[in-house]
């Protein structure tokens, strides 16, 4: 009897952290490629869980798949958001030298325009930048906000409704725990309230950072899943350009049958 029930939970656990649906960035990208026109990637989530660093990460991801990529800098209001992210996409360009570029392989390019602009005015001037220079992917940091705010709220809702992106990703915190899953929700009924359009874009997909801190403690991650639908499509499993995973949905059951 112990042994069946062990089997239901984990059968049960396993469907539950199954999305309804699944994300093939790689496979998106290359359609996009096909029709001339960029895969936009807008990243979103509260103050400090680390989008930028994130979003670098999933940068490097891209340039192993052979995408060249533009970081549009959106984050127009913390203080050294443009410079961080100029410093990774530094870093990143150093690991393919100029012989490389040379030969059309990928590279990453930066577009800023400094800070207290218009977030989504930014947005489309990369967008349209990147299709006019063939570019594959754009990735759109936005500031970190928290899910009350409601002018910044706003903002982010204007950018994604007027830049279509196709693909919203919410960046949140895997050691925060259901406070997480509260932000998700949250987020995505701001965005929903806040859009002019009769369908809003929501968030379309996670990416639970911080996971290599919270040991056994992944219940964050069927919440969050159950919740929404939505995938968890990467976690962020330490600092460098390379701690980053798929969720392996039978670890992270192992891990709670414990």
């Amino acid at each position: 009897m112990h042994r069946t029930v062990k089997e239901t939970l984990v059968e049960s656990l396993i469907q539950l952290l199954t999305p309804k649906r699944r994300i093939d960035i790689i496979r998106d990208v290359l359609e996009a490629k096909s029709n001339k026109h960029p895969y936009v990637i807008t990243f979103c989530g509260v103050n400090g869980v680390g989008k930028s660093t994130n979003l670098a990460k999933i940068c490097f991801w891209l340039l192993e798949n052979k995408c060249s990529v533009l970081v549009a800098a959106c984050d127009t209001f913390r203080a050294g958001a443009v410079e961080q992210l100029r410093t990774h996409v530094k870093r990143l360009n150093s690991l393919y030298p100029a012989h490389q570029q040379a030969d059309n392989k990928a590279v990453v390019e930066l577009y800023e325009k400094g800070y207290g602009k218009d977030a989504a005015g930014i947005a489309m001037e990369a967008i349209n930048y990147a299709r006019s220079a063939r570019l594959d992917v754009v990735l759109v940091d936005t500031a970190g906000r928290m899910q009350d705010n409601e002018p910044l709220m706003r903002s982010l809702s204007k950018l994604i409704s007027v830049n279509a992106p196709d693909l919203v990703l919410f960046v949140g915190e895997a050691l925060v725990g259901n406070e997480a899953v509260d932000q998700l929700v949250k987020f995505n009924a701001a965005l929903a309230d806040h859009s002019q359009q009769q369908n809003p874009h929501l968030i379309d997909g996670i990416v639970l950072t911080k996971f290599d801190t919270i040991d056994d403690k992944v219940g964050s991650a069927i919440s969050m899943t159950y919740i929404t639908g939505q995938p968890i499509v990467f976690v962020g499993t330490g600092q460098t350009y390379t701690d980053l995973k798929a969720l392996n949905t039978k670890a992270v059951v192992q891990a709670l049958m414990k």
